[in-house]
């Protein structure tokens, strides 16, 4: 029963930040890190560029993950480039939350990271 509990609860704080980091008129460098890393997450994507006057996001999204070796340096990694339009970054953010194992252990940490203003968000 406890285990319900603490998904929902990381469930509802993740969107609670979100809707946190999209209230403000200009996002703040930390609120764009949260965009991205979640972005990232999401469609397992590199270079993420959000453009917020223009409600667009730019990434390539890993094709196959086999060919992805993080010790190594890949120049012919599989990728596809994506650009996105969204009407509601706040509703596109909370459209990219999922509820598996790997994300909550994922959310859990952002919120953690989030909480401590010194650690900085990234993804690797």
């Amino acid at each position: 029963m406890e285990r319900l509990n603490i998904k929902g609860k990381i469930l509802t704080d993740t969107k609670a930040l979100i809707d946190q980091s999209c209230k403000r008129g200009n996002a703040t460098e930390r609120d764009k890190c949260l965009h991205e890393v979640i972005i990232k997450k999401h469609y397992n994507a590199t270079d993420v560029k959000i453009d917020y006057h223009r409600k667009r996001i730019a990434m390539d999204i890993v094709m196959d993950d086999g060919a992805y070796d993080p010790k190594e340096v890949n120049v012919k990694l599989p990728l596809l480039h994506a650009n996105i339009l969204f009407r509601n970054l706040r509703e596109f953010l909370n459209s990219c939350i999922e509820s598996d194992r790997n994300s909550l252990s994922f959310y859990a940490w952002l919120l953690r990271s989030h909480a401590n203003k010194e650690v900085p968000l990234t993804m690797v």
